[in-house]
């Protein structure tokens, strides 16, 4: 792990007064120097107790053996009895271009809209996010800090015969309470097919009983975490990049920052402010993309991909490439159902995900690109410089061709790397998936002139673009919300 900037300790910013809009509070809440309900040191102290208290066990086990779950006879697709949850099924893809010919591969299939929904609430005039300690069988660790819910619909609707998860009235039947953030986010398109999540953010009013397994802490208390491995989980980071913040300055004292953080705090001013590029331009530029490399993409019957093949215990491509489907046997007390078995997705080895940054004009911008993925709804979406996995783009064949500036992520000298950790993704979904979110500063001699889906862009701008579904995919939301921590 590597965050490379000194962090400066704001001197007390004062508590949220009447008036304050939910950007200058939630700012307010990231500039705390710590908790009013617990400590920095009380909350890895719990986390710690936590883990010790953790009884779950997972296995990998044989497709024979999955409870419920069965192949279709007729088109090969793995999916539930009831019809729900979701299916292993295949998708092909194509541009129309000759050079790209057609694309096939495994994917899932939730057609439903989950819940991922943070309750907020003051705490001495701070807010406070209710964050829960979530054990999911793909996690590599466990355990770790998920949203106050974090559920499908088969979830709440208890499909699987379990509890409801806890708190999800306020954030599907509000009522007092005041939604600061609901906006509909895609994730990873390259493993699902046009899945979408609402991501919440609900502040609460009044005392909220605080059950096992659940703690409230700042924003700030936050963005310390995301500097830990494998701890945030993905979908709290998801919520997390959806929340605008203010310019910090005049919130916070600055003595003592660092030339990059007063310039990322810069680049967190809403709007155009001191951007290369207007915001409409970006979005411009997107749909361009879409326009004139049009992505079709439909699910076809898994057993018509080829290239893939089913073994007893896995799905997987016969060069070993990319990912496997697999299935596991899960044993937990402190989920909603306490055994179960279902599949799991298994990437090959842990990718990257990466921005390239680069000071212009004394605000910190990054480099986007224009990304097609065969399960995006909207055929593309802006994603980070780099999202790639090398153990299976810097393969030796020939005809592969890297990622743009790949090379330049992993050849970067450590003093150019401001933010280089290890992060889990989804472990309701995928197995042991981690990738390495890294932020490379580049220099001045680097060109700000860029390929053509290609496109620099400040952290207030992706914030904005952050308010509306199909924008920015889940890999840059997970970096922009790692990237808090920095500053």
């Amino acid at each position: 792990m590597s965050v490379t900037s000194t962090r400066a300790t704001p001197a007390g910013p004062r508590p949220a007064q009447r008036g304050d809009g939910p950007d200058r509070r939630f700012t307010l809440s990231a500039l705390a120097d710590g908790g009013r309900v617990m400590t920095d040191a009380q909350i890895h102290a719990w986390l710690d107790e936590m883990g010790r208290r953790e009884e779950s066990h997972v296995e990998r086990i044989a497709f024979r053996e999955l409870d419920q779950w069965s192949f279709d006879d007729a088109t090969g697709n793995l999916g539930h009895d009831s019809g729900r949850f979701f299916t292993v099924e295949g998708v092909t893809a194509h541009t129309g271009s000759p050079a790209h010919g057609v694309w096939r591969q495994p994917v899932i299939h939730q057609p439903e809209v989950g819940i991922l929904g943070i309750l907020v609430k003051e705490f001495d005039g701070v807010l406070h996010c209710l964050m829960q300690v979530k054990m999911e069988p793909g996690n590599i660790n466990r355990l770790q800090l998920s949203p106050t819910v974090q559920a499908t619909r088969s979830n709440f609707t208890t499909v699987h015969r379990g509890k409801t998860p806890l708190y999800l009235d306020h954030f599907t039947r509000p009522g007092g309470s005041t939604v600061l953030v609901d906006v509909l986010q895609s994730e990873q398109g390259s493993w699902f097919f046009h899945k979408r999540n609402r991501n919440m953010v609900v502040e609460v009013a009044g005392d909220l009983p605080v059950h096992e397994g659940f703690c409230w802490l700042t924003l700030g208390q936050l963005r310390r975490l995301l500097a830990v491995p494998d701890l945030v989980n993905m979908d709290s980071r998801s919520v997390l990049s959806c929340i605008r913040f203010t310019d910090p300055y005049g919130l916070g004292d600055l003595t003592g920052a660092t030339a990059l953080q007063v310039a990322l705090r810069r680049s967190l001013a809403p709007g155009d402010a001191g951007a290369l590029h207007t915001t409409v331009s970006l979005a411009s530029r997107l749909n361009d993309t879409r326009l004139r490399h049009p992505l079709t993409a439909r699910r076809i019957p898994l057993a018509e991909v080829p290239d893939w093949h089913r073994s007893a215990d896995e799905i997987a491509r016969e060069d070993g490439r990319f990912f496997r489907i697999v299935a596991v046997s899960v044993h937990s007390g402190n989920r909603e159902v306490s055994s179960w078995t279902q599949p799991l997705l298994e990437p090959n080895g842990v990718g990257v995900v990466a921005f390239l940054a680069r000071r212009i004009d004394g605000v910190l911008h990054v480099l986007l690109r224009t990304t097609l993925e065969p399960g995006c709804r909207d055929t593309a979406e802006l994603g980070p410089t780099v999202q790639a996995n090398p153990h299976d783009r810097l393969a030796p064949d020939p005809s592969d061709e890297d990622p743009p500036y790949l090379r330049y992520v992993l050849d970067a000298p450590r003093e150019r790397i401001r933010y280089d950790v290890v992060q889990s993704e989804e472990g309701g979904r995928f197995h042991h998936a981690r990738n390495r979110y890294v932020v490379v500063e580049v220099d001045d001699a680097f060109p700000a002139e860029v390929p053509p889906d290609f496109r620099w862009a400040t952290l207030g701008q992706l914030m904005e673009l952050h308010q509306h579904n199909g924008y920015v995919n889940m890999q840059a939301r997970s970096l922009v919300a790692c990237m808090h921590s920095l500053w």
